[in-house]
C-alpha cells in the first residue's frame, strides 16, 4: 500500500517492517544502479536510494517525499543522500536527472487529471533529453482493493520489539477509478488504534499513455508485474518505463 498513514513518527518507524524489502525494489534498484543522477519522488524511508548509496553508486541521489517523520528516517540511514521535503508541485528542476522513479504505488494518490499533469510536467522538467521516468501502478483489471479486507491482517515488529497488527477496508469505489479505504494499525503498548483515510485512482493503460504523452513522456515499456512480463488485462501492476522526449 502506498504511506500515507506514515505522517506520524511512531508509523514510520515501523515503515519498512510492515512493508519489506521485495522484487518492486530490486526492479528499482537496478534502474537506480545504472543512472548517472537520480531522483525518487515518495522516497519514504530512503532505502531505495540508500541501498544504491551504501553499494557505492558515484552519482548524485535525491530523495523527495512530503512527510517528515519518513525523512528523519532516510536521514538516519543516509546521510550522505539528499533528502527533500515536499513534492512536485512544490519544488522544481531543470533538466538535472537521468532517471526519476516514484514507486510503492505513490502514482495513484494523484486522484484528478490536473493533478496528473501537474506531476508530470515537473517530472518532464526534472529529467534531461532522453531520461527515463519510471512508475507503477495497480491495474484496475486486477481489481486489488477487493482483497482490501479486515480479515487479512499483517502484522509487523518495529525496532523497539513494539508489535502492531494492520488492516485495511474499503469504504467505496467511485467517479470510476477511484477507491476510498482505510488503514488501521493497533497494538496493544498503545492507549488506542490509529486510523488513517485515503482514496486511490486506479488508471488503465490508455488514459495513463495519453497522460504521458501530453507531458512529453513517451511510453517505452510496460510490464504486468516485477519479473517484466507482459502487460495483459489481468496483470496485477502496470509498471512503466517513459522517455523524456527531447524539446525544441
Amino acid at each position: 500500500m502506498v504511506d500515507h498513514s506514515f505522517a506520524d513518527l511512531a508509523l514510520a518507524a515501523l515503515y519498512d517492517s510492515i512493508n519489506p524489502w521485495g522484487p518492486d525494489d530490486d526492479f528499482y534498484l537496478d534502474l537506480v544502479r545504472s543512472a548517472g543522477t537520480v531522483l525518487d519522488v515518495g522516497c519514504g524511508t530512503g532505502r531505495l536510494l540508500a541501498r544504491a548509496g551504501s553499494d557505492g553508486h558515484p552519482g548524485r541521489l535525491v530523495g523527495l517525499d512530503p512527510a517528515a517523520a519518513m525523512l528523519v528516517q532516510a536521514r538516519r540511514r543516509a546521510p550522505g543522500v539528499e533528502w527533500v521535503l515536499g513534492d512536485l508541485r512544490s519544488r522544481l528542476w531543470d533538466r538535472e536527472f537521468d532517471l526519476v522513479v516514484m514507486k510503492g504505488h505513490a502514482f495513484q494518490v494523484l486522484l484528478g487529471d490536473e493533478e496528473v499533469r501537474t506531476a508530470l510536467r515537473s517530472v518532464r522538467s526534472a529529467l534531461g533529453d532522453g531520461g527515463r521516468f519510471v512508475f507503477e501502478t495497480r491495474h484496475p483489471g486486477a481489481r486489488a482493493w477487493e482483497t482490501w479486507t479486515p480479515d487479512r491482517v499483517r502484522e509487523a515488529t518495529g525496532p523497539d520489539g513494539t508489535v502492531v497488527r494492520v488492516w485495511h477496508e474499503v469504504e467505496g469505489v467511485h467517479a470510476g477509478d477511484r477507491v476510498t479505504f482505510t488503514e488501521t494499525f493497533e497494538s496493544p503498548g498503545w492507549p488506542r488504534r490509529r486510523v488513517s483515510r485515503a482514496t486511490l485512482r486506479f488508471l488503465g493503460p490508455e488514459p495513463l499513455a495519453g497522460l504521458l504523452a501530453e507531458a512529453g513522456l513517451r511510453v517505452v515499456e510496460q510490464y504486468g508485474d516485477w519479473g517484466r512480463g507482459p502487460l495483459t488485462p489481468a496483470s496485477p501492476e502496470i509498471i512503466t518505463v517513459a522517455e523524456a522526449a527531447p524539446t525544441a
